[in-house]
C-alpha cells in the first residue's frame, strides 16, 4: 500500500499533537498545522516516527489562508488521504456576566474558527480528493466535536453550539461524499487532560470534573487519538456518518 498522508489542523499541542503521533505510528506522513505556534509544531514534527512530516501554517478563520495551507500540504506530501479537523477555539462567556460586545466577539470568533474553518478546510481537501489523478476512494475526513454539543456548555454556549454544528456538518458531508468512497466521521470527547485544561483540573473544580465519569478521571489525549487513528484506518469505512462518544460514560445519550 502506498504510504498515506494526513493533515491535522491545530496539531501543535494537546489532542492534535497526540493525533499526529498516532497517525505517524500507523505509517502516515503527517502535516501538522498551526496558526502561530510554529516552534511547537516543529517540535511535534521532530518527535514523530518516520520521515517526510511537515509544518503548515495559517489562520483557519481566513478562507484564503485555508486554501493556501491545503495547497502547501498537497505539494509537500504529494497529496492528502486523511484530514483531521481538530483546530478550535474556546471562550468562557457566561450569559449575564459577559458584555454585549464580548458576547458578539466570542460568537463570531468561535463560529469563524470552529464551524467556517472546519467547513472551508473540508471543502478544499474534498476538492483535491475529487480531482486528483488516483481518485478519492479510501480517503477519510474526521472531525473533532465535543460532548458539550449534547450535554450543553452553560459557560460557553457558543462553543457548544459550534460543536453541534460540526457534528451535523460531519453527517451531512458523510452522505454527500460516500458515493465517492470517502468516509467521514467525528468524535465527541468530554474533558481531556490537555495543557489548556490542566489548570482547571488542578484547581478546586478538578475533583468535580473527574467525578463526572464513573472511572473517576478524564481522558488522555492519546485515548482520543487512538479513536481517530482507527477511524482513519481502512477497516473503519462503515463508521462513516457516526459521531463516536469519548467521555468515559460521563454523558449517555
Amino acid at each position: 500500500m502506498t504510504r498515506r498522508r494526513a493533515l491535522i489542523t491545530g496539531g501543535s499541542r494537546g489532542i492534535g499533537a497526540a493525533i499526529a503521533l498516532a497517525l505517524a505510528e500507523a505509517g502516515h506522513a503527517v502535516a501538522v498545522h498551526c496558526r502561530t505556534g510554529v516552534e511547537q509544531a516543529r517540535a511535534v514534527v521532530e518527535s514523530l516516527p518516520g520521515n517526510g512530516h511537515v509544518v503548515v501554517t495559517g489562520d483557519i478563520a481566513d478562507p484564503d489562508a485555508v486554501s493556501a495551507f491545503v495547497r502547501e500540504t498537497v505539494s509537500s506530501l504529494g497529496g492528502i488521504d486523511v484530514l483531521v479537523n481538530n483546530a478550535a477555539v474556546y471562550f468562557h462567556q457566561p450569559i449575564g456576566s459577559t458584555s454585549y460586545v464580548d458576547w458578539q466577539d466570542a460568537w463570531r470568533r468561535m463560529l469563524d474558527v470552529n464551524v467556517h474553518g472546519t467547513a472551508n478546510v473540508t471543502w478544499c481537501v474534498a476538492d483535491h480528493l475529487l480531482n486528483r489523478a488516483d481518485g478519492p476512494a479510501g480517503a477519510r475526513i474526521i472531525n473533532i466535536g465535543s460532548r458539550g454539543a449534547y450535554r450543553g456548555e452553560p459557560d460557553a454556549p457558543a462553543y457548544g453550539a459550534s460543536k453541534a454544528a460540526v457534528h451535523s456538518f460531519t453527517q451531512s458531508i458523510a452522505v454527500a461524499l460516500a458515493p465517492h468512497g470517502i468516509a467521514v466521521a467525528g468524535v465527541a470527547p468530554g474533558f481531556v487532560n490537555t495543557e489548556l485544561a490542566s489548570g482547571m483540573l488542578a484547581g478546586p473544580e478538578g475533583d468535580a470534573i473527574r467525578a463526572q465519569s464513573p472511572f473517576g478521571r478524564v481522558a488522555t489525549p492519546a485515548e482520543v487519538a487512538s479513536a481517530v487513528a482507527w477511524l482513519a484506518s481502512p477497516g473503519a469505512q462503515w463508521a462513516s456518518g457516526s459521531i463516536v462518544d469519548l467521555n468515559g460514560a460521563s454523558y449517555l445519550r
